[in-house]
């Protein structure tokens, strides 16, 4: 049977943030991004230290590679309806935290924006997406290229290229079946295990250092606390949900009991009968 190992959330939070450890986090977005990643740094931020030390359903890292890129790397439990608006700030914000007073923008940074997602963000079918700037002709359909002297300054063809990107990684639609090295890490992501034939960069690695067995008495009392609190967390949610949606049941039924009542009224139906067709009292009826 296979060792249960710790949430990639927590790793992000107590483990993954050392630099003995990048080759974990360097190999699952090497694998994402289909390019040899190297982190040079963790960046902390407010962000970064509020979602490390409190109670939250979401978790973030900032990170640099090797090529002076910034990326984000979110975990998101909790639907949010505007989360798209939310991370197009977070990329946003961190451009201008890098962005030095009276430097050019030249100097702005590429961002890129990793989100993994227990929770069904959009609709669409796939379990992973990933979005970045085009521009296109709105004649000719030709996409944009930089030029020349652009090419030569930034080392880059397309405007895309300078732009944040962003990737969606919706790990609840995946349907447990890994045909390639990326749904190896997705696999993971999902069922907290990491099968003996799994060859992903940095999957050995997490297979050691995430081995629940591993933590200390106290480590793995407050892992177990987190789990149970994502627990009641997606309790609270789902309790709220059927909630609401029961009582917008009701309403609906509500008014169109109400709409009856009125054309009944209109078409000059005695009360009594009104009120035996709709189950709505006289009193309301009166009322309309």
């Amino acid at each position: 049977m296979p060792r249960r190992l710790i949430s990639f959330d927590w790793a992000l939070k107590r483990l993954l943030r050392s630099k003995a450890n990048f080759d974990v986090l360097e190999g699952f977005l090497s694998e994402l991004l289909k390019e040899d990643i190297v982190i040079l740094e963790v960046l902390d931020s407010e962000s970064n230290k509020q979602q490390r030390n409190g109670k939250s359903n979401r978790v973030d890292l900032k990170v640099k590679n090797q090529q002076g890129e910034i990326i984000l790397i979110e975990v998101q439990y909790e639907r949010e309806f505007d989360y798209l608006q939310r991370i197009l700030y977070a990329a946003s914000k961190a451009i201008s935290e890098h962005l030095v007073e009276a430097q050019a923008y030249s100097k702005v940074i590429k961002v890129i924006s990793v989100n993994i997602l227990y929770f069904d963000l959009g609709h669409g079918e796939d379990y992973l997406y990933h979005g970045r700037t085009h521009f296109t002709g709105l004649h000719r359909h030709d996409a944009l290229r930089l030029s020349a002297r652009q090419q030569s300054l930034f080392s880059k063809q397309y405007p895309h290229e300078l732009f944040p990107e962003y990737y969606l990684l919706k790990i609840n639609q995946f349907d447990d079946i890994a045909r390639d090295t990326l749904d190896e890490w997705i696999y993971f992501l999902k069922n907290e295990e990491i099968k003996d034939e799994f060859s992903a960069k940095g999957l050995k690695k997490a297979r050691e250092i995430l081995d629940i067995l591993r933590l200390s008495d106290s480590e793995r009392a407050a892992y177990e606390r987190h789990a149970e609190e994502l627990h009641y967390q997606a309790s609270m949610y789902e309790s709220t949900y059927v909630s609401g949606k029961l009582d917008g049941i009701q309403q609906g039924q509500l008014q169109e009991k109400q709409a009856l009542a009125r054309l009944m009224k209109q078409n000059g139906e005695p009360i009594e009968k009104i009120a035996q067709y709709t189950q709505l009292s006289m009193k309301d009826i009166v009322a309309l």
